[in-house]
């Protein structure tokens, strides 16, 4: 019988456990699963931390975007903790100047428009072009936004905004390593997934086509397959 593997995954901003529905009852074949926490605190060493008090002593770990973020600072704060890491549509480096303004701005606007608001205006570059028209998609993210609220959505973007640069601590991953990312992601795009697979050693690179910055949702499949190869490997 296979040993159980506790597994922790990592939202990104705006996002909730919803993000990783349709890859739960998969994963649970594994070990226990559990949905990191990720809006209560401003920074990402503060985040990490409360995520390593709840988490089991070894586990795997999946991020995307904020949520690898978060992933990286975890590895700093306790890299002998994590047996398996698998990046999704994330970044290593730090918020360019452009960057930081921009989520200033959205900061701003949070607090006089609805959250949904919000959301409908990041829709178009979370998810691939083919899927601009998916209201039911568009729905969910209204939803998980609803659930993140305002405050929460500020903490998170201030955390974001105050991230390290993550590339120099890339060689010293050593766990095996997946990076996923959807091939029309704007956000994150596949340039800086494939730097992070090409500083991390032994690291398996998937680029998902027909997807784009939320990869779990748009293309639940594929990403549910990458994952559980991850596991098995």
């Amino acid at each position: 019988m296979m040993n159980e593997l506790p597994i922790v995954c990592i939202p990104g901003l705006l996002f909730t456990p919803r993000l990783y529905a349709e890859q739960l009852p998969s994963l649970w074949r594994f070990g226990p699963v559990s949905v990191a926490q990720h809006s209560h605190q401003e920074s990402v060493e503060e985040i990490a931390q409360s995520i390593l008090a709840a988490a089991p002593q070894s586990f795997a770990l999946i991020g995307l975007s904020m949520g690898g973020y978060i992933s990286f600072e975890i590895l700093r704060q306790a890299p002998e903790r994590v047996v398996k890491l698998a990046l999704l549509d994330t970044s290593a480096r730090p918020d360019s100047s452009e960057q930081t303004a921009n989520r200033r701005g959205q900061i701003e606007r949070a607090r006089s428009v609805p959250i949904q608001e919000i959301s409908d205006a990041l829709f178009p570059r979370l998810v691939d072009r083919s899927r601009w028209q998916d209201e039911s998609l568009r729905d969910l993210f209204r939803q998980m936004a609803a659930e993140t609220g305002v405050e929460g959505f500020i903490r998170q973007q201030t955390a974001i905004m105050s991230r390290p640069d993550s590339r120099p601590g890339l060689r010293e991953i050593h766990c095996p390593t997946l990076v996923l990312v959807g091939e029309g992601d704007e956000l994150t795009p596949p340039e800086l997934a494939a730097e992070i697979a090409d500083w991390v050693a032994g690291a398996r690179l998937v680029k998902i086509p027909q997807c784009g910055h939320t990869s779990p949702l748009e293309q639940p499949q594929a990403v549910t397959s990458a994952l559980v190869e991850w596991l098995e490997g």
